[in-house]
């Protein structure tokens, strides 16, 4: 289940068999939008059905979903088609992550990019309008269950089954950085309100007490240790 941004009390949900619906949590009864299976594969076989993640795309009602069988599907509820209106293969691959990056939308006119992850940890961004890899990103090594992008910055987090967080530049798919995190790792939350860009500030300043305790203690003069002298003799040996 995800939350449209610019309406909160919008939601799509998704699954195994459970094809993509939009809710309005103000009129739960029925939902505003419920998507229909793409058409039989050449075979004349029903194509499964597994949304694995959804995100909204901001300025328009748009929702892209990737399935657990290597698809990502554009669905367009502002029309009368409720098919999808990209249906593209990426891979052989269960999709299970997904993420947009900030400003990139489909009538803009930069290409609309997002982020997919694969259980083999890879991820790549794709290109919405033709529905190919633009670039893929490097230094993963387990399956990949979160993703989120920076807001602002051209970054996306990732976290996954190895353990590791990752943060990568969207530009260049260079890493950036890396850090253990002991447990499996499922989703991530960034925080929008820290300033990444800033220098990281100076250790914090000792307390009073220890002020005067330590000025109290280079105040006291050093008492120098008596030398011993040398045993006497016993006379009698």
């Amino acid at each position: 289940m995800r939350q449209d941004p610019t309406r909160p009390h919008v939601v799509g949900t998704g699954g195994k068999e459970n094809g993509l619906k939009v809710w309005d949590l103000q009129r739960p009864g029925e939902p505003l939008f419920r998507a229909k299976n793409v058409r039989n594969d050449w075979l004349d076989l029903r194509v499964p059905v597994w949304e694995r993640d959804l995100r909204f795309l901001p300025g328009s009602q748009r929702i892209v979903t990737c399935t657990g069988h290597g698809q990502v599907r554009l669905y367009d509820p502002s029309t009368p088609r409720r098919r999808p209106v990209l249906d593209a293969a990426v891979g052989e691959a269960p999709l299970t992550a997904l993420a947009l990056p900030a400003g990139d939308t489909p009538i803009s006119p930069s290409p609309a990019r997002w982020s997919w992850a694969a259980p083999g940890g890879d991820v790549a961004v794709i290109d919405l309008r033709k529905g190919r890899v633009l670039r893929a990103l490097k230094g993963f090594a387990g399956g990949v269950r979160g993703l989120q992008c920076h807001p602002r910055l051209p970054l996306v987090a990732s976290v996954g089954l190895d353990r590791f967080l990752r943060l990568h530049e969207l530009r260049d798919g260079r890493l950036r950085s890396k850090v253990y995190l002991k447990s499996r790792l499922t989703c991530l939350l960034l925080n929008t309100h820290l300033d990444w860009e800033a220098q990281e500030e100076p250790p914090p300043q000792k307390e009073a007490k220890e002020q005067e305790e330590d000025e109290l203690w280079d105040a006291l003069e050093s008492v120098p240790t008596p030398r011993k002298g040398k045993k006497r003799k016993n006379p009698g040996l």
